[in-house]
């Protein structure tokens, strides 16, 4: 495990590279703002991000799933299953989780109002991944660390989807069109850029659709799936409707936005 960080930089790294060089050569929507001024302030909120959550979560979610297994804590430390189907389905415990905070998050004002740092932004693209305001992160891992106490999650588990969390992050906020060809067998499993893209449309009808993050079945299976915006792809608007200005583009504006008297 002491090369755990190392390694989820390294995929991270890679899978965002991949996904920027597609995004750049075949961009799928013309941008509203320079790519160079939201990639900064995107990058510059995910590093406070990752210091904020450093200095709350020390051990962080993977040192949490180690101190459940050391303590026999949660579900499956108690079952003791094979640790194959342990990992499948805290996986996938972990995704619905995740699916059910993000609709949390756009019901209830108060988190919504932090959400809305990550809506705010007028372009959808690879870093808009990572554009989340510290305070929603660190609820975020509160709430994941809870989780994987009460599961008894492998480290493995945890490891594993995290990795894949932010890859496919990466992935469905990519300012890019899979090819027709790939669009409905891949969005049959896995929520893709177009799918995703709905769900940063400034229409409410649009925007409270689509939450997945990785697999597509949690919206089909509870109502909240859209196919297509009404205007089109190309003919949505991306953000908040009441903030399609520079504003958003600036970091202090990000981080003070939720704190602001409407």
């Amino acid at each position: 495990m002491e090369n755990e960080p190392l390694v989820r930089l390294i995929v991270f790294a890679l899978i965002f590279a991949v996904m920027a060089g597609w995004e750049g050569l075949r961009p799928a929507r013309a941008r509203a703002q320079t790519r160079t001024r939201r990639w900064a302030v995107n990058w510059a909120i995910a590093i406070i991000d990752t210091v904020v959550v450093r200095l709350l979560f020390p051990a962080a979610a993977v040192g949490v799933a180690l101190d459940a297994a050391s303590a026999g804590v949660g579900l499956f430390n108690a079952l003791d299953w094979p640790l194959w189907l342990e990992v499948v389905l805290v996986m996938v415990a972990l995704d619905f989780a995740i699916w059910a905070q993000h609709l949390v998050s756009h019901k209830v004002p108060v988190l919504w109002r932090l959400h809305r740092v990550h809506h705010s932004d007028r372009d959808v693209d690879v870093t808009t991944a990572i554009r989340f305001h510290p305070v929603e992160i660190a609820l975020s891992m509160v709430l994941k660390i809870a989780l994987v106490y009460a599961l008894g999650a492998p480290a493995l588990a945890v490891i594993l989807f995290e990795i894949v969390l932010n890859g496919s992050a990466m992935f469905n906020h990519s300012n890019l069109h899979l090819p027709a060809w790939a669009e409905r067998p891949v969005r049959a499993v896995m929520v893709t850029p177009d799918m995703h893209r709905i769900h940063h449309s400034t229409l409410r009808r649009e925007h409270d659709r689509n939450y997945g993050f990785n697999l597509s079945i949690w919206d089909r299976i509870f109502g909240t799936y859209l196919h297509a915006p009404k205007g089109g792809q190309d003919g949505m608007t991306i953000g908040l409707a009441d903030h399609q200005d520079d504003a958003p583009g600036h970091l202090g504006w990000a981080l003070i936005f939720p704190f602001r008297k409407r």
